[in-house]
């Protein structure tokens, strides 16, 4: 009973772990996507919809690479018990 409790709470700790990368890489996929898009020399310097739209696919795709990478990395781990 006590091992299923720890071993519950341990998944909850993981799975925490992982939204908070997740939002983590969202974000910082989001913001340097931005960035170049308002600082990269030859560019018009304008923050537009299409430079949003491409900042938020870039984000997302950093999401679901953070995610792949981390569910990788735990699933070759052996638990201990």
């Amino acid at each position: 009973m006590v091992a299923q409790q720890q071993g519950q709470e341990s998944d909850q700790g993981r799975d925490s772990q992982r939204r908070r990368a997740a939002i983590a890489a969202f974000l910082g996929g989001f913001f340097a996507a931005l960035a170049f898009f308002a600082f990269f020399p030859g560019l018009p310097h304008v923050i537009d919809w299409g430079a949003i739209l491409a900042s938020l696919a870039v984000g997302a795709l950093t999401q679901w690479g953070c995610r792949s990478w981390m569910k990788r990395t735990t699933t070759k781990k052996p638990e201990h018990m």
